[in-house]
């Protein structure tokens, strides 16, 4: 059954909140138009960096025998890695030859859920509706059920896990490639896991058995005579569910997932330094050091590597540009409740507000983003500013038959009168 609570605040206190709230939003303006900025310029610095790199990097050749002629020099080199580690999880003794392993913990769990429903009224104040909902599912980490809202889910509802478990990862610290040896940040960025099929053995079963049987009985006193006869632990490819009723999954069941990365083909760019690699240093003290999994040609990683940096860049000035956008929001927000006295007249000016903070927050993210560009791109720094321009413009001619209007609206009573 769901759960409602309503709130209300008086006028005042959303006045008062809407005053704070303007230093937020400048600390937000603040940092938006510097993200904005520093994004455009590490976009240029990046591009230039691997333009740079791409121009002077060698193909490395055979991998199974060391070339001291290429010694310090950018290279790209494929070939498949190998290693020796063996990689093991402390707690459920899973031991695998391979470059990751990886432990995956979800708990079945009850979760609050909540939906909110703002009601305006006459003189200001707001009333908000919140109904809470409640759910059993799997989710990464426990939930304290004493702070749900709803006081009777609180018992009815309550959350125990019978093993408190962490996710784990382990990674190989002696990789090889051919004749040469991977330094951890190229280790690092080796992927394509897949799922790890796990056989625990018998004395381990027994082991986790016990402990889980004390939790059960301390947790859920009610079902440890049934649970006592049952094994707790079970087993299913890639799967450890810690539970009685592995069919039917109970509140406080555990369920943990094995994962591998093993070796395979892979495609790299880095400064070669003796029987291994390094970064490369550009001119503008950026780094290029790339490895890819499969085969891919030296002319494909950096393209690969410019798209890649396109894409975060427009990603980072669509955060920066809603920065300076709720910035701006929050600025106006004044404007909002104080005509809020009148619903109606504050969700028309808040309508307005909106409308004018997107609009003007895009025009000065274009103005940042085109000043940031005449710092290392005039021409097309130029190009940007001339469409700041025409939304600051717009903005502009969107005002003026508001202000005619209200310009006439006076002479049209005195006329009458």
């Amino acid at each position: 059954m769901a759960y409602t609570e309503t709130t209300s605040v008086s006028w005042l206190d959303r006045l008062g909140s809407s005053f704070r709230g303007i230093l937020i939003g400048v600390v937000l303006l603040i940092a938006g138009n510097t993200l904005l900025w520093w994004n455009e310029g590490n976009f240029v610095g990046t591009g230039d960096a691997l333009r740079e790199a791409h121009s002077v990097t060698q193909e490395l050749g055979d991998i199974h025998k060391l070339d001291n002629s290429k010694n310090g020099m950018l290279v790209h080199a494929v070939g498949p890695v190998a290693t020796k580690d063996m990689l093991s999880d402390p707690v459920f003794g899973v031991s695998r030859n391979a470059i990751r392993l990886e432990r995956m913990v979800e708990f079945y769990q009850w979760l609050e859920e909540s939906t909110s429903e703002k009601r305006k009224k006459l003189g200001g104040s707001e009333e908000t509706v919140t109904t809470y909902r409640y759910a059993a599912k799997w989710t990464s980490r426990p939930v304290d059920s004493s702070q749900f809202k709803d006081p009777g889910a609180r018992t009815e509802h309550r959350n125990i896990v019978l093993a408190a478990m962490e996710n784990f990862k382990t990674q190989a610290v002696n990789v090889t490639f051919g004749a040469y040896r991977l330094p951890a940040f190229l280790i690092h960025d080796i992927g394509d896991a897949a799922s790890l099929d796990v056989a625990l053995s018998e004395a381990m079963k027994t082991r986790l058995n016990r402990q889980l049987a004390l939790a059960v009985q301390s947790a859920d006193p009610a079902m440890s005579a049934a649970r006592e006869e049952a094994s707790l632990v079970h087993v299913s490819g890639n799967t450890v569910l810690l539970s009685a009723s592995p069919g039917m999954p109970r509140i406080g069941d555990v369920r943990i997932t094995f994962k591998e990365t093993r070796p395979g083909t892979v495609s790299i760019l880095a400064k070669l330094n003796g029987d291994t690699f390094e970064q490369y240093h550009a001119g503008n003290g950026k780094t290029v050091g790339i490895l890819s999994m499969g085969t891919h040609s030296l002319e494909n990683m950096y393209a690969d590597a410019q798209a890649a940096n396109a894409v975060m860049t427009w990603i980072l000035r669509v955060v920066g540009a809603l920065l300076v956008i709720f910035g701006i929001r929050l600025i106006a927000a004044p404007l909002e409740v104080l005509a809020g006295v009148i619903p109606l007249l504050g969700s028309v000016i808040g309508a307005g507000t909106g409308i004018v903070s997107i609009v003007l927050g895009l025009a000065v993210s274009f103005c940042v983003i085109s000043i940031a560009w005449l710092r290392f791109r005039p021409l097309v720094g130029g190009v940007m500013l001339g469409v700041a321009g025409v939304l600051v413009a717009l903005l502009y001619v969107k005002g003026r038959p508001r202000k005619a209007a209200n310009a006439q609206a006076p002479a049209a009573e005195a006329k009458s009168a």
